[in-house]
């Protein structure tokens, strides 16, 4: 059986850990050649260009995704090592909660800059070859927070909220040039980040999920294999819930 993603090419922003890891194993799994970026661990990029070197074409690049400059030399190179870029997932992204009394104005800044900033600056480079090509498929990641809103997080909230407003606008731009922009807000994914937290807290999440449970990094990167696939291909400008419906 042919594999959804055969003979294509996707970056994807921040692959090292978590969900975008998981997007990146299921990627090429699913036939696609990847190339990632990641921010700090060059470790953690050469162990997972070894685990899926001998199932894909594979390479990642430390590359800053909130920086202007930087996001447009990646998609240079990415260019000019695979030849083409069929899908974009903007997955990079940070939390630094804090009520909005106690915020500091960086910590506002820094989490505009990777969560939206990136998805702008990534975006905009990848579409003059997209143009080009006459096909794409960018894939931005929301949250279900960037609907909801969440006490304690009106940074991230608002730059995500931002992300969808974005994909939207961009859907609508480039439609005509079949280039598709959709975004995928997780709920609440079982990550590095959650691992941390106690159980107390982990049962008061449960409780607000219908399907009474958390999801898995798995979850969210079927989503993006499936709206990277020729099945979504009369899919654009949707933000698609991964989570166990919470905001039903």
């Amino acid at each position: 059986m042919m594999k959804l993603l055969e003979g294509k090419v996707a970056l994807i922003t921040g692959a090292t850990r978590g969900i975008g890891k998981k997007i990146a194993e299921m990627y090429a799994e699913q036939g696609a050649q990847v190339a990632f970026t990641y921010a700090g661990s060059v470790e953690k990029a050469q162990e997972l260009e070894a685990a899926l070197s001998s199932v894909t074409k594979i390479k990642g690049y430390q590359s800053d995704a909130s920086d202007y400059d930087a996001a447009q030399k990646l998609i240079d190179d990415v260019m000019e090592e695979f030849g083409k870029i069929d899908i974009l997932i903007n997955n990079a992204g940070i939390t630094k909660d804090n009520l909005l009394l106690r915020m500091s104005k960086e910590d506002w800044d820094k989490v505009m800059r990777i969560n939206l900033d990136s998805v702008f600056n990534l975006t905009k480079a990848v579409i003059k070859p997209m143009m080009k090509a006459k096909s794409g498929s960018i894939i931005n990641m929301t949250s279900v927070v960037g609907i909801s809103g969440n006490a304690g997080q009106s940074n991230y909230a608002a730059s995500k909220a931002g992300v969808i407003g974005f994909t939207k606008s961009i859907a609508l731009e480039l439609g005509s040039r079949n280039i598709r922009c959709n975004a995928v807000a997780p709920g609440f994914i079982e990550t590095e980040m959650t691992s941390v937290l106690d159980e107390k807290t982990i049962q008061g999440w449960r409780d607000q999920i219908p399907l009474k449970r958390l999801g898995q990094t798995e979850n969210v990167a079927n989503a993006c294999v499936f709206l990277g696939s020729e099945m979504a291909s009369y899919i654009t400008g949707q933000t698609l819930n991964v989570d166990g419906g919470m905001l039903t």
